[in-house]
């Protein structure tokens, strides 16, 4: 992997800021590519089931949870590193009425008991964590035997990243750096999972459709959150232009990955 030098305290900024603001005016409060058929998809292809008690590592906004507790009855913890995501989570799913706990907390060192969860859940965030190996082997010390871990994540494509381009998108996302599929593969495996699913998933036409909204309807809006800042505008729009040419090119994705703790 190509690492950037981004910390968790870059990927705290973001989120706690206008760049924050700004993923969810492109992507909604799921933050992640695909949005709600996504979800749908990842869960549905897990097994997920009433009653299942879940933990959503890198929770955001808490809308993977409440996507769970509302179409698939699970009880859900979410845990996040941001104070301002967890805040913001709380209000939008207060304690009385979902019974969602959101947890502040590293998801290298889960805030939870080891054998506590079904299921460990996680979308399009796991890009930001500096220790993918040590994330691994918190989702697994936190799942129960046979419990399953489910997530999909931006990763290097086949065609891969020379190492001046993963240091320019990796640090336009903050990213510190990605995975490949056959690396989160070989995590799974190395910490206990038999791995039931780890595959590319569609990802370049969903890049497409930021940019178009960006520039063709969501421009003002966009302008807003910046406090009016066009040059910055421009350049985060150019830093998105090459994402979108590294993602037709091949050389940026999207992985869906399931797995059975053995």
């Amino acid at each position: 992997m190509k690492q950037s030098g981004m910390q968790l305290a870059d990927v705290q900024n973001v989120y706690a800021g206008a760049e924050g603001r700004l993923w969810e005016l492109v992507m909604g409060e799921q933050i992640h590519a695909g949005g709600f058929a996504s979800s749908m998809e990842l869960a549905t292809r897990a097994g997920i089931k009433p009653g299942m008690k879940g933990v959503d590592l890198c929770s955001a906004l808490g809308a993977g949870c409440r996507f769970l507790v509302m179409n698939f009855k699970a009880v859900m913890c979410g845990v996040d590193a941001t104070p301002h995501m967890v805040e913001e989570a709380r209000k939008r799913a207060p304690f009385e009425s979902w019974k969602i706990e959101f947890k502040l907390g590293n998801v290298l060192d889960v805030p939870c008991p080891s054998g506590t969860f079904d299921f460990v859940w996680g979308e399009d965030a796991w890009c930001y964590v500096t220790d993918k190996n040590k994330l691994i082997s918190e989702a697994a010390r936190v799942l129960k035997p046979g419990g399953i871990v489910a997530f999909t994540d931006w990763v290097e494509g086949p065609a891969g990243l020379t190492g001046e381009e993963a240091l320019r998108f990796n640090t336009f996302m903050k990213f510190p750096d990605m995975q490949t599929l056959p690396g989160y593969r070989a995590l799974l495996e190395k910490h206990g999972f038999d791995v039931r699913e780890a595959a590319p998933i569609e990802f370049a036409k969903y890049v497409d459709l930021y940019i178009a909204m960006l520039t063709e309807q969501l421009t003002f809006d966009a302008l807003r959150i910046l406090g009016g800042d066009m040059e910055l505008f421009k350049a985060m729009g150019a830093e998105m232009v090459d994402m979108q040419r590294k993602t037709h090119a091949g050389k940026i994705g999207r992985g869906r990955f399931i797995g059975l703790k053995k």
